[in-house]
């Protein structure tokens, strides 16, 4: 199906991170825009700004009229899962047979006209999509990239290329949706137990990343993390197959060594071995491969193992592309990092608050671990914002392990998002669970009064719900 016979596009949830980039790109093409979101978000701001009209309630008599017409050809409509199938507008348009699409199956439609590089995993995703978006550009190769954050060095999630040659999309594991995506190169940073609301186990889930490698191209390029690289089941011929790791002591195609920390910035040196491999079981080499080492030192401005290892595989992916080592480190020290991920909101001798999207319980151990070797002895106080019903029932112990790492925690109510209650499922229930002797649990109202009551050393705020609306209001109350 051509997606440019299409004037009108009306998305339901434009507000989204993912949806939002495609209204971007759909105003790039000079189509009309609209839609509607629950919330007027920052980004549903900037898109009002940008010409689209969005409304906030929902209601039948706010979708164009034009748009209500089966029968009208050049009307696209998109939703995203995460709006609830009982929503007014949506069971309008499927009561009435109008033709829906969901955001995956348009991303999909738009890559089979680029060569494209997607990225999967369940965690990592952005950082390494927003690093390689930053060193094509920086190195001058054109590319239209969808980014699952706001990149700091362009400060939007869309970023548009002239004489497109290379499409970057991250490939979402929820609801299948990277399934609608035929990559040239992909990218697998980890696979864990998550989305369980979706598949019933981790070996339903690697079932679909199975999938997804087995809809690429028959000519394409597969980047595994080492870890991804040994316990993933799959066999293609004529697939090239790398993989990489940020552990010294590991062997794969892309290594690290000489790291060094320095404040927030970390240094080190790639090694690489990069044979062209005929089939995935020789992409685990030999432990006495020869590697080459790059000249050029790595500067990241981003703390923590799991940066380094989302770095290396935007590394990697260029190295593919022929893009010089020169040029791949220059443009990896220019690059300011991304909204939400590890961002420093204040930086004092006696105070810092950082703001991080950890929703899942190896993100929350990985922030809070990276944040003890920064900060060695000091009190860290955890604000958490569990995401989702199901994810916090299916992790309720994981969370509390990983939460236990903090000197205390506050917890919030649980974000809901698409989902329903689940009966005694609560902050309640996971806070008892934190084998913490610092614990408590606020309500979103009287947060501020709590945090100025604290004598804070370190706060992290981590979520990937509307936490981020508490984030400049907690910062411009401790300035």
């Amino acid at each position: 199906m051509k997606l440019n016979k299409y004037q009108d596009i009306y998305l339901i949830g434009i507000g989204g991170i993912g949806m939002s980039a495609l209204a971007r790109y759909f105003i790039s093409k000079d189509k009309m825009v609209s839609g509607y979101d629950a919330v007027r978000s920052d980004l549903c701001i900037e898109l009002e700004k940008e010409g689209v009209k969005i409304h906030y309630d929902a209601s039948v008599n706010k979708i164009p009229e034009k748009l209500k017409k089966k029968s009208y050809a050049e009307g696209l409509i998109i939703y995203t899962p995460a709006v609830d199938k009982s929503n007014i507008e949506l069971s309008y348009f499927i009561k009435n047979n109008i033709p829906l699409f969901k955001r995956s199956e348009v991303l999909g439609m738009i890559s089979k006209e680029y060569y494209t590089i997607a990225i999967a995993g369940t965690h990592g995703k952005t950082t390494t999509t927003c690093l390689l978006t930053h060193i094509l550009k920086y190195s001058g190769k054109a590319c239209t990239a969808f980014l699952g954050g706001i990149s700091k060095n362009y400060n939007t999630n869309f970023i548009l290329g002239k004489d497109d040659e290379v499409l970057i999309v991250e490939a979402d594991e929820y609801d299948r949706s990277f399934l609608n995506l035929h990559a040239d190169i992909a990218v697998i940073t980890s696979i864990e137990s998550d989305h369980l609301d979706i598949y019933k186990d981790c070996e339903e889930l690697s079932d679909a990343f199975i999938e997804f490698v087995s809809n690429m191209k028959s000519t394409s390029t597969l980047i595994l993390e080492d870890n991804v690289a040994k316990n993933f089941d799959v066999e293609r011929k004529g697939q090239i197959v790398f993989s990489y790791s940020s552990n010294q002591d590991c062997v794969a195609n892309y290594c690290i060594e000489d790291i060094k920390t320095e404040g927030y910035n970390t240094r080190f040196k790639v090694k690489y071995f990069n044979t062209l491999l005929g089939n995935f079981k020789s992409s685990l080499l030999d432990k006495d491969a020869v590697y080459n080492v790059c000249d050029h030192e790595m500067v990241l401005n981003m703390p923590g193992e799991h940066n380094i290892s989302n770095a290396l595989a935007a590394i990697a992916v260029c190295d593919c592309l022929n893009i010089s080592f020169k040029n791949i480190a220059d443009a990896i020290t220019s690059f300011h990092g991304i909204k939400r991920r590890y961002e420093i909101q204040i930086d004092r001798e006696n105070l810092v608050f950082i703001d991080d999207y950890a929703h899942h319980p190896e993100e929350i151990k990985a922030t809070i671990n990276t944040t003890k070797i920064l900060f060695p002895g000091r009190k860290i106080t955890v604000l958490f914002q569990p995401h989702l019903f199901s994810r916090t029932k299916f992790f309720l112990n994981e969370f509390a392990i990983a939460l236990s790492l903090a000197s205390e925690i506050i917890l919030l109510d649980i974000y809901p998002a698409r989902e329903q209650p689940i009966p005694g499922i609560t902050s309640d229930l996971l806070l008892e669970k934190c084998n913490l002797k610092y614990k408590e649990i606020s309500d979103k109202s009287q947060l501020l009064k709590l945090i100025r009551n604290k004598d804070l050393d370190i706060l992290l705020t981590l979520g990937a719900g509307d936490i981020s609306t508490l984030i400049q209001p907690i910062k411009h109350m401790l300035n």
